[in-house]
């Protein structure tokens, strides 16, 4: 299956994520600069990610394929299940783990855009899309709208 160092990533985020924020949320005060520090190193980490995934989907888009956004980050169709359980379930774990640890670190919930990003990186590069038609949606030949 394409995409396994996306997986192993995201889900390494998580950890690194859940190992200074748990803490935090426990009471352990000397966690909580680094809490900050991980989760919004994590969050900036994620904007180029983000950048990279629209980059790939815009020329791939170019190239001719139909790259949506609902198929770049939704997966329809037929994103391959395994995929889909890796990239929705480090989302999932980390949503979880930014929810329950927001009281203690704010700064948390900016966190799950780094898996979402990286979702929407594998569904740039790896997802499957039909190729564009000659004309653009709701346009027939000779330019008038139908």
């Amino acid at each position: 299956m394409p995409g396994r160092a996306i997986f192993r990533t995201s889900w390494a985020g998580n950890v690194l994520f859940a190992v200074i924020a748990v803490p935090v949320a426990l009471g352990f005060d000397a966690f909580d600069v680094a809490a900050v520090v991980v989760s919004v190193a994590l969050f900036l980490v994620s904007l180029p990610v983000w950048g990279y995934a629209f980059f790939v989907a815009a020329s791939r888009s170019a190239g001719g394929e139909d790259v949506t956004l609902g198929r770049m980050y939704l997966f329809d169709p037929g994103a391959p299940r395994p995929a889909q359980w890796q990239l929705y379930g480090s989302l999932t774990v980390c949503v979880v783990i930014a929810a329950a640890t927001a009281a203690a670190n704010p700064f948390g919930v900016l966190v799950p855009m780094f898996p979402l990003g990286l979702l929407g990186v594998w569904g740039a590069r790896h997802g499957q899309y039909p190729p564009r038609s000659a004309y653009p949606r709701g346009r027939r030949e000779g330019g008038r709208d139908g």
